[in-house]
């Protein structure tokens, strides 16, 4: 049966840009995220059609696209089999109500909601079920994080136990004030943005209009599913100086975004409360 969920895609390094100190990779700012309605089927309906055998360990996924590089690996990803059967990952063939566009995966992608884009296959042409754990480079040694909750360790430190990049953490964005900008002043300044809880729903947003010292909670918008960003607003007091505007969202399990940006050397999962600073004419 047709199955559809509204889910955020969001690249590993997303913000990547911004990391301190700089890393290597692309130089994303908060642009490498999207959100939208997937329509296709549940890879449970598929992968029981295809009668898995018992003994299954992880199901494997590659497209069609080739190596930008001669005699580099092709790309594939692995979901451990109760991962792949969860009812949720599944087989898109449109978006937003219309075919994948070419650039967003056509004919079909894997859709792996809470988790990032790196195991979102595009243009999927292979499906293989394993017996034993996926060892192929884009799983052992490619999109590697520091093994602890944070994905953080010190700049610089080299020899630290990695895991594969997987599930994303809570994150929120102020939409209606660009940083930098000049506003003339009123003691109150309205904040609206856009929130998502990463692997679980949005449970709150506080907003804060002096740097963090003082927070007021914001409104929240309808809900499109946990994996969906969320709007949110709120009426924040500032300053005649200025303000540094902050939005903190909290998820369904109670993970709330950090004051404190980790560091890993890939820029991965960046999920840091940010600051949007404003001046008053």
């Amino acid at each position: 049966p047709q199955f559809e969920i509204t889910a955020v895609n969001q690249c590993s390094g997303n913000s990547r840009g911004l990391v301190e100190p700089r890393v290597a990779g692309a130089q994303w700012a908060h642009g490498a995220m999207a959100n939208a309605r997937w329509t296709g089927v549940r890879l449970r309906d598929v992968l029981a059609r295809a009668a898995v055998r018992p003994g299954a360990v992880q199901v494997r996924f590659s497209g069609l696209d080739d190596p930008p590089v001669e005699g580099a690996p092709d790309f594939m990803k692995s979901l451990a089999i109760d991962h792949a059967r969860d009812g949720e990952v599944m087989i898109a063939w449109a978006m937003n109500g219309a075919l994948l566009p070419l650039v967003n995966g056509f004919p079909l992608r894997l859709v792996v909601p809470g988790w990032f884009s790196t195991y979102w296959v595009k243009m999927l042409d292979n499906i293989e079920v394993l017996g034993t754990p996926d060892d192929n480079y884009w799983m052992a040694k490619a999109y590697q994080v520091p093994d602890n909750p944070t994905a953080t360790v010190a700049p610089g430190t080299k020899d630290f136990a990695k895991v594969p990049i997987s599930r994303m953490p809570p994150r929120s964005f102020v939409t209606n004030v660009a940083d930098g900008a000049v506003r003339k002043w009123a003691p109150v300044l309205r904040v609206s943005g856009i929130a998502f809880g990463g692997d679980a729903g949005v449970r709150g947003v506080a907003v804060s209009g002096d740097g963090g010292a003082n927070w007021a909670p914001a409104r929240l918008g309808p809900d499109a599913g946990k994996y969906s960003f969320r709007r949110f607003d709120a009426a924040v007091k500032v300053a005649r100086g200025g303000a540094v505007l902050m939005a903190r969202a909290t998820n369904a399990n109670g993970l709330a975004q950090p004051m404190t940006a980790n560091w890993n050397p890939g820029g991965y999962a960046r999920n840091v409360v940010e600051a949007v600073r404003i001046r008053f004419s």
